[in-house]
C-alpha cells in the first residue's frame, strides 16, 4: 500500500484531530499516534475518499507472548473500511510497523541481535493471533511499513 508521502523520522507522538470526523468510528478527541508514520497514516485515512470509515486501536486481541508464555493483549493500530478499485467494500485491521521489526535481525552486535530477534518473535506472535482473529470475523490483516507509507 503506497501512500506517496515523503519519508520522516518515526519518533514523534501526539493526538490527531481529523478533518473528516464523520469517517472516524469512536471518540475523535482520543486519536493517538505513536510515531510520525502513524500520523501520516492517520492523514491518509482521513483524507482518502476510498476510506469509508476508520478507527485507531479499536480492539484488543489476546496472544501468547513467546518470551514469558503468558497471554497478553495486542492492540492493532487501525481498523479500516475501504472501497477497492473494483468497488468492493473491505474491512481490515492494520498495523503500522518499521520494516526492521517485520524481519529477523541482521545486527552483528549480539545484544542488539537478541533484542531485535525477541521483538520480532513477539510481533510474529501478535500477527498470528491477529490473522486468526480477523479470519474468524471476515476481515483482512495487513502490516504497513515505511516502504508502503513513503513510497
Amino acid at each position: 500500500m503506497s501512500l506517496g508521502l515523503k519519508s520522516n523520522s518515526p519518533y514523534t507522538q501526539g493526538w490527531y484531530t481529523p478533518k473528516h470526523p464523520k469517517k472516524y468510528v469512536g471518540d475523535i478527541t482520543k486519536i493517538r499516534y505513536m510515531s510520525s508514520w502513524e500520523l501520516k497514516f492517520n492523514q491518509f485515512l482521513d483524507n482518502n475518499p476510498n476510506i469509508l470509515q476508520w478507527s485507531s486501536e479499536p480492539v484488543a486481541i489476546p496472544y501468547l507472548k513467546p518470551t514469558d508464555k503468558r497471554t497478553h493483549r495486542y492492540f492493532p493500530d487501525y481498523w479500516i473500511k475501504y472501497r477497492t478499485k473494483h468497488d468492493t467494500i473491505v474491512q481490515a485491521i492494520v498495523e503500522v510497523k518499521p520494516k526492521k521489526q517485520t524481519q529477523r535481525s541482521r545486527a552483528r552486535n549480539p545484544k542488539r541481535k537478541l533484542y531485535e530477534d525477541l521483538t520480532y518473535a513477539v510481533n510474529v506472535a501478535k500477527w498470528a493471533a491477529a490473522t486468526a482473529w480477523c479470519k474468524e470475523r471476515g476481515l483482512e490483516f495487513k502490516i504497513v511499513t515505511e516502504n508502503g507509507i513513503f513510497r
